[in-house]
């Protein structure tokens, strides 16, 4: 990476302050011109949904590129799967709930055109793995067998395997008065049979369920004594597919298919009527795979009459039916690529390398000559492990506070949690257990942290806790010192290797007195006080950032210097668009790095002409926060925070959000080169907005940040 500053100013100006401000380097090629209202408070935004659609187009268009080896062009169409699952989930099952109420604006007329562009969405995700990537992965000696592709000795193998592994847990339910349709759980595997003649007690009960147990693996690598040479592969839903007459003896099989159904699977629970969340949460979750129908999955030589039939059973409409070319789950095909080893099919290992400005022993004592910016996955979470480890062992730590929101079922820092609580430390863990899907494992690490004696709490009722933040509160002589960390992502050693977040260090005594204050008012409920340098949700950060953008209009309606960058993982919150769009009305420019869903209009004539829309989409997830100001030329006219927060009314209102500023020379301007500079100059892995929501790529063999961060940062450069 080039070390030099790229400025992120007006062409012609010459910025003297130390955070050398961002470039109009940046081209605006691409943006459609379109009439817009005068006022920009009239200005329509673009739809959520089709955002977060256009977002996973963007995922799959990672599948088609020649320069992403195979396999992980496979992991991309994986996570469109994946993605597509959550949006039906949550986000689809939400608009359904609200299409019967009234005053929603969720009309059937928007409904369906949602419907259709999910339906056009998975047509592209299968025919990218059909006509692509199967033929090139066979070419590469990785193959997909499906019966009639496999050999006398592989089917062989396979019937063994059948016999031996799945028949014994498969129970076929015949459908009969007595034998109602079963429970049919979320996203699982199921077959519907229809079958000629007569059962065993002569009546004609022609169809019959087959639930494949989520305990059998997905996909099965055939040894190298069958696989002709190949790294082979069956899938289970071929495995059964080739057996299911062993199923059904005497009986004959005239159609058959699989089938997946999604639900609502989003936990609702009424905070003011419980008396205790963690159990209210625990009972509910054994409900989540049984929410309300939402689509059904089947392949495309289902019959008609057995697709129908599905749709009946789940009162589901006739758009809720996906009839897909291939297995109805991509996403299991993880399992391949875990499993395949072929050199040159995977991205090239990457070790991050330790933070050059942090030692790594006595790293408390380090952060009295000034904070320290972790900058992941390019530099290794372990330093954030090691800060823990240290507090954890030093007999002078009295007290350690933690947020926990996303740390997963394993986890080396909260097993270092309970080790403080051991060595008789005062521990206090903030567990958000409405943190969506991870809801099981934060339950378990709370009543294992309480079981050993460390203070729990779970939040504020009606909000969810999403400030990252670690406190250590150290005996230093007389006095007690705290040193602190924050970050824009989660305490996550496995995400923290595939996400890009910003993590922070510090001693500072005003922003560690923050921290504690914040702490206090999550386990106390009493009114917090003013922070000294934190911004904090739902209290003032929504409130400063609207500020900020309004000091920017101020001083373009002004003809002063004008700036924004902002970098978020997605932009719904309406206040805050409006607001931009005033400031870019006013003169301001205005550069938007949203990597998701972001519902401000960019280049309409006269209201977003300067605003620049671009989302990053590569080998790490963005999922760093930054939000930068300039509003004048002089020395304390700008500003520079990083944020847990997005920008979506959510966070901003009903959770707990923290964002802080950098004050440091120094480090701002390692902030902006590296968070910003080079993702507003990226031409591999950006995309750019266009005024109707639709993304064109900004070029292919260009700068990519990533990679550029990667090279700078790797631990044997």
């Amino acid at each position: 990476m080039n070390n030099n500053p790229v400025e992120i100013q007006d062409a012609g100006e010459r910025d003297t302050t130390a955070a050398v401000a961002i470039s109009a380097a940046v081209p605006t090629g691409g943006v459609v011109q379109t009439p817009a209202p005068a006022n920009p408070a009239q200005v329509a935004l673009l739809s959520r949904e089709r955002a977060i659609l256009e977002f996973n187009r963007r995922v799959l268009a990672q599948a088609q590129r020649p320069d992403v080896p195979l396999l992980e062009r496979l992991r991309y169409v994986c996570i469109v799967s994946s993605n597509m699952d959550e949006f039906f989930e949550v986000r689809y099952a939400d608009l359904l709930e609200a299409s019967k109420l009234r005053g929603t604006g969720v009309t059937p007329l928007y409904l369906a055109d949602i419907s259709a562009e999910a339906h056009e969405l998975v047509r592209d995700q299968y025919e990218v793995f059909n006509s692509k990537l199967l033929p090139q992965l066979c070419e590469a000696g990785v193959v997909i067998l499906n019966h009639a592709d496999r050999d006398e000795t592989q089917r062989d193998w396979v019937a063994r395997f059948f016999r031996k592994q799945v028949q014994p847990l498969l129970t076929p339910i015949g459908l009969d008065p007595s034998h109602p349709f079963p429970q049919v759980a979320n996203k699982t595997l199921n077959f519907i049979v229809k079958l000629a003649g007569k059962d065993a007690f002569g009546r004609d009960n022609a169809i019959a369920i087959v639930r494949i147990p989520r305990v059998l693996p997905r996909v099965i690598k055939l040894p190298a004594n069958v696989s002709g040479g190949r790294q082979a592969f069956v899938l289970l839903s071929s495995v059964v597919r080739a057996h299911l007459t062993e199923l059904f003896p005497g009986r004959e099989i005239e159609a058959f298919s699989q089938f997946r159904l999604t639900r609502d699977s989003d936990i609702e629970v009424d905070e003011d009527d419980v008396t205790d969340l963690r159990k209210a949460l625990r009972s509910k979750m054994s409900t989540r795979q049984f929410g309300q129908a939402i689509r059904m999955e089947v392949v495309h030589s289902c019959p008609v009459e057995l697709s129908d039939f599905l749709l009946e059973q789940f009162n589901l409409a006739p758009e809720a039916l996906y009839k897909v070319h291939g297995p109805v789950n991509l996403g299991r095909l993880t399992q391949l690529i875990d499993q395949a080893d072929s050199e040159g099919l995977h991205f090239a290992p990457y070790v991050p390398s330790w933070p050059d400005d942090l030692p790594r022993l006595e790293i408390l004592d380090s952060l009295q000559d000034g904070d320290v910016m972790l900058h992941h996955p390019f530099e290794s979470f372990d330093a954030v492990v090691g800060f823990l480890r240290e507090a954890v062992y030093d007999p002078d730590v009295l007290a350690i506070k933690q947020t926990i929101y996303r740390t997963g079922s394993e986890s080396v820092l909260m097993e270092l949690l309970l080790e403080a609580v051991r060595r008789g430390k005062e521990v206090l863990a903030v567990v958000e257990l409405k943190a969506r899907f991870d809801e099981e494992a934060n339950i378990n690490w709370a009543e294992r942290l309480e079981a050993l004696g460390a203070q729990v709490v779970y939040g504020v009722v009606g909000l969810k806790t999403h400030a990252k933040m670690m406190l250590v509160t150290r005996r230093e002589g007389t006095r007690l010192r705290r040193y602190a960390h924050l970050s824009t992502g989660n305490y996550n050693p496995k995400t923290a290797k595939l996400y890009t977040d910003v993590g922070w260090l510090t001693a500072s005594p005003e922003i560690t007195s923050d921290i504690d204050m914040i702490f206090q008012h999550l386990a106390s409920l009493n009114q917090p006080k003013t922070p000294h340098q934190l911004l904090l949700a739902p209290f003032n950060l929504h409130k400063r950032m609207l500020r900020e953008i309004q000091r920017v209009t101020e001083a373009a309606r002004a003809k002063q210097t004008a700036r924004i960058v902002v970098k978020v993982n997605a932009l719904t919150d309406e206040p805050m668009i409006r607001a931009l769009l005033e400031a870019g009305q006013a003169g301001a420019r205005i550069d938007l790095i949203v990597r998701g869903a972001c519902m401000l209009p960019p280049g309409l004539a006269g209201i977003s002409d300067r605003i620049r829309v671009r989302s990053v989409v590569g080998r790490m997830l963005e999922h760093t926060r930054v939000i930068y100001t300039r509003w004048g030329r002089g020395k304390d006219d700008e500003s520079l925070y990083l944020s847990s927060a997005d920008w979506m009314n959510r966070n901003m209102t009903r959770r707990i959000e923290i964002a802080w500023p950098v004050h440091d020379a120094k480090l701002r301007q390692r902030v902006i080169d590296e968070c910003l500079v080079p993702y507003l100059l990226d031409g591999r892995d950006a995309w750019q907005q266009l005024s109707d929501g639709r993304y064109e790529r900004v070029g292919q063999d260009g700068h990519s940040a990533q990679q550029a961060l990667m090279d700078r940062y790797r631990a044997d450069s």
